[in-house]
């Protein structure tokens, strides 16, 4: 199956406005703005029942909906953050395949009444920022940006905002705090950014592969998406598979191919062979899923992923085998969420520095049961307290891992060593 997404695997230099355009890019931008009108555009993306790739997987047109129609003007951010560790398509997206993105920028502001678009990039892609504000200027000089597209009434400027680096960026609020150049901290909501986003207007906030499959959508239509992947969840995904496996990278495949297939049919299995002990499926604020034959089988979409207590996030798959310690792996993950916490709720603040206290006991020999259980614990006590999900996604391979490996925590109580 051809590439939808990382469609530069497949054509040479898409990357070039002029290969773009000679196969088919600006098309479905065109149809949008000249014969369709915004509720549409809207409607046909809600048809499609299209998720948001960022990790909550929520409808793209439910959310554009939201958008209300009496107070303007209207803003589209793109969540060009990617700061999940073991995530990095959008990357790739943005470096390769960049008008297809920026096309599907292009249409949700059109769908949305937006004349202002903006792309929030992690302070690290200055590189990213560079390729896509050349790719701006092309589009400008080609008439694809600018004032009275195609000859209507529809004007719009896009721009690149580069953060400083920061993962609770990665939060919508907090990047819209950012932009406005605040510190980048989560708002309490409601208010929701579909109401009350940038600079205090109506704004809808999309993650970059979520974008870029929108000119599908409107040129091929929702029917046509909806056949491809699940019923759950329809079209396809790119998976970000990393850890233990002899082909690490993105692959772009249908909702609903399993686990198996991703590791060994695309990822090329588990270096040495080993066998694989566990399973991350939304990176480091990933549940631990024990890689058993059910779960191996079972398919990567949302309600799948779901139903073995876990989420796919967005699909960045860390897989483990039996040479890794999981009192490793949470190490890492706590220090990681601990650095990251902006410290402006109370369970997260707090809750972070006593996991990487406890965390850090463990690891320097003070190995009990009690240490172990009392670690569980505050990680538990976080749960559904924090003012936004960065305090909750902190303590999910915690308690997971505790919980369904109990082994490796046995043995650290026991004064057993892992590497």
């Amino acid at each position: 199956m051809a590439h939808l997404l990382l469609r530069h695997r497949d054509i040479p230099d898409i990357g070039k406005m002029d290969v773009y355009e000679k196969n088919g890019g600006f098309e479905a931008f065109k149809k949008a703005v000249t014969k369709m009108k915004p509720q549409e555009v809207t409607d046909s993306v809600k048809a499609s029942w299209l998720r948001g790739r960022g990790g909550a997987g929520f409808s793209t047109g439910l959310k554009w909906g939201f958008i209300p129609k009496d107070i303007w003007p209207h803003y589209v951010v793109a969540n060009a953050d990617e700061s999940e560790p073991g995530t990095f398509k959008d990357r790739e997206i943005m470096e390769s395949n960049p008008f297809q993105f920026l096309e599907g920028v292009a249409i949700a502001a059109y769908a949305t009444g937006a004349n202002a678009a903006y792309i929030y990039l992690r302070g690290e892609f200055w590189p990213v920022a560079a390729i896509l504000d050349e790719k701006i200027a092309d589009m400008e000089k080609a008439g694809f940006l600018g004032d009275k597209l195609f000859g209507t009434d529809f004007s719009l400027r896009i721009y690149t905002h580069l953060g400083a680096g920061a993962y609770i960026c990665g939060e919508e609020t907090a990047l819209l705090e950012s932009i406005e150049g605040k510190r980048g901290q989560p708002r309490i909501r409601p208010p929701f950014p579909a109401v009350y986003g940038l600079y205090g207007k109506p704004t809808v906030v999309n993650n970059v592969e979520t974008l870029t499959n929108v000119p599908l959508i409107v040129e091929k239509g929702s029917d046509w998406y909806k056949s491809l992947g699940t019923a759950d969840s329809p079209g396809v995904k790119i998976f970000s598979l990393s850890g233990r496996v002899n082909q690490p990278g993105n692959y772009e495949l249908p909702f609903g191919t399993t686990f198996r297939e991703l590791i060994y049919n695309y990822g090329g299995g588990i270096i040495d062979g080993r066998p694989i002990k566990a399973i991350m499926a939304a990176g480091a604020s990933s549940a631990m899923i024990v890689a058993d034959d059910k779960a191996l089988d079972t398919p990567m979409d949302y309600a799948s992923v779901r139903a073995l207590g876990a989420d796919l996030g967005s699909a960045s798959v860390i897989v483990i085998d039996d040479t890794v310690s999981l009192e490793w792996v949470i190490s890492k993950t706590i220090h990681f969420f601990k650095h990251e916490s902006c410290g402006k709720c109370t369970p997260c603040r707090e809750g972070t520095y006593w996991m990487l206290h406890l965390i850090e006991r463990i690891e320097n020999g003070e190995k009990t049961k009690e240490t172990v259980e009392l670690l569980h614990s505050v990680a538990r006590q976080m749960l559904n307290k924090n003012l936004c999900p960065l305090g909750d996604f902190s303590t999910m391979a915690v308690t997971t891992a505790i919980e369904r490996f109990p082994a490796d925590f046995e043995a650290s109580a026991a004064g057993g060593e892992h590497g």
